[in-house]
């Protein structure tokens, strides 16, 4: 699986929203947009994505703007990337045929590997909430990944 732009986008203009939690207000598209170089126009389409999916509200004329519609502890990447993108699989391949009964030489085997590599795509994305991002930005948790891990 690749992240799209609009995924990696949505994710970005919620983070940002996230990091501005206590500012306690809307935060118009302009800003967003200003403070994550994102381009408005596109911006915009991917906050009414992210509005139809229940994770931000909108507040129309002065003072208005867009505001995280949950917890940042309850916005998952995985539902973030599910709300611009739709589901995250590794491909659109079919199912694995659960009788053994393969069309073609090795289509079952990898059809169950793709299958399993889509499912921990999934799990990961699901281990990081908007708040674990947010407070990684802040540099109050480690940076993901291997190098985190590892003796310098």
């Amino acid at each position: 699986m690749k992240v799209s732009t609009r995924g990696d986008y949505a994710s970005r203009a919620l983070l940002s929203l996230a990091l501005h939690v206590p500012d306690a207000g809307p935060t118009t598209v302009r800003d967003i947009a200003e403070r994550t170089g994102l381009p408005q126009p596109y911006l915009e389409q991917i906050l009414l994505a992210l509005k139809g999916a229940g994770l931000v509200r909108s507040k129309r004329g002065v003072g208005g703007g867009y505001v995280l519609a949950r917890d940042p502890h309850d916005i998952t990447l995985a539902a973030i990337i599910r709300a611009v993108d739709g589901p995250i699989t590794v491909g659109d391949f079919g199912e694995p045929h659960t009788d053994g009964a393969c069309d073609h030489e090795g289509q079952c085997v990898l059809l169950s590997i793709w299958s399993e590599v889509g499912g921990e795509m999934r799990r990961l994305l699901e281990r990081y909430t908007l708040a674990d991002i947010a407070d990684i930005s802040r540099g109050d948790l480690p940076w993901p990944g291997p190098a985190a891990t590892e003796p310098v």
